[in-house]
């Protein structure tokens, strides 16, 4: 049997859509994966089990990308084809089943919304969760750059929207508050995780941690990084691919949300959360003639206090024994 997974080219998009696949391997024993993707998010897909290539998507003018596309898939026979990026190409290629994503549902996060796509109703129960593949050589580099020792925060201080982008000096302070006395990680390592390109973001939290600070902007490699994070005791960034490879890794994630929607985009997983500003979603962003690049930063409102809650409230909520779940719930932050 041989798979066509055609997915996304942001990094966050094509975590979510892990779990699909994940899936649909799983179904299938023994079935050949062509994974087409775009290049920001190929290296996610390089240790897929049963993996025969990956073909990388570069956009070109004129949607030229999907003809190449096209000429390298169209030849070949394939019992499962899935779309999840709506072009023709699944209609265009020789193919028993096909699954081709449709209009965005309301309210739906997107891994419900990939889960309907395969959804059996004679097995009921949650949307495939995301999942990282990870090769043993990839987890001994990871270990080599976050040996083992006091427990690790991760964070996150960048995204690839400036104005989703919590205020870095607050990332700082808030390192400082669970890795300090009395916090959720005394004495922890505070690593900081970011693009090469987003090193300028970085550079406040790595002085503010000073000798328990580590620098995984280095990791460069995403399975690195994702192998990285799932090394970490915890996770905080904003709304971006690097917290969604930390939930999908198992670390508890806390995501921190402002001008993005958190009904579609929180992360996805039994340890992952998120906090919010003040004002909802629509509120930022549904006044007549909304700009998002009208201003540098809409996290303002979101304070240091607050998010500090809900990482401890999420801490307390993931470090506690499954046999003890019917105790009553942690009280929510606030």
């Amino acid at each position: 049997m041989r798979l066509l997974f055609l997915t996304a080219t942001r990094i966050g998009d094509a975590v979510l859509s892990s779990g699909l696949l994940g899936q649909l391997i799983d179904d299938n024993p023994g079935i050949e994966v062509t994974v087409a993707v775009g290049r920001l998010s190929a290296p996610l897909f390089a240790a897929v089990p049963g993996l025969e290539r990956i073909v990388v998507i570069d956009k070109q003018s004129y949607n030229r990308h999907w003809l190449r596309l096209w000429r390298r898939t169209a030849f070949r026979y394939w019992d499962l084809v899935v779309d999840l990026r709506g072009s023709v190409i699944a209609y265009l290629v020789p193919a028993g089943k096909r699954y081709v994503i449709g209009k965005r549902q309301p309210g739906r996060h997107r891994v419900e919304e990939l889960g309907d796509l395969v959804a059996d109703p004679r097995r009921p129960g949650p949307p495939p969760a995301p999942r990282l593949w990870l090769a043993e050589a990839v987890k001994a580099r990871a270990a080599e750059m976050l040996p083992d020792g006091p427990p690790v925060l991760a964070v996150a201080p960048a995204a690839n929207w400036m104005g989703k982008t919590w205020p870095v000096e607050r990332f700082a302070e808030l390192a400082l508050r669970l890795t300090g006395e009395g916090g959720i990680l005394p004495g922890g390592r505070i690593a900081v995780v970011a693009a090469p390109h987003e090193v300028f973001q970085t550079r406040p939290v790595l002085q503010a941690a000073g000798a328990r600070g580590v620098d995984l902007v280095a990791a460069g490699d995403l399975l690195l990084a994702g192998a990285c994070l799932q090394r970490a005791a915890f996770f905080v960034g904003n709304d971006s691919g690097l917290m969604h490879l930390a939930a999908a890794a198992g670390t508890p994630t806390l995501g921190l949300f402002g001008p993005s929607p958190e009904a579609r985009y929180r992360p996805w997983g039994p340890h992952a959360a998120y906090v919010r500003t003040p004002e909802s979603f629509e509120a930022l962003t549904g006044a007549p003639g909304f700009d998002f690049a009208a201003r540098a930063c809409f996290m303002e409102s979101l304070t240091v206090d607050a998010v500090e809650a809900a990482a401890r409230y999420l801490w307390a909520k993931a470090s506690t024994p499954p046999r003890s779940r019917a105790e009553p719930p942690v009280p929510p932050p606030g």
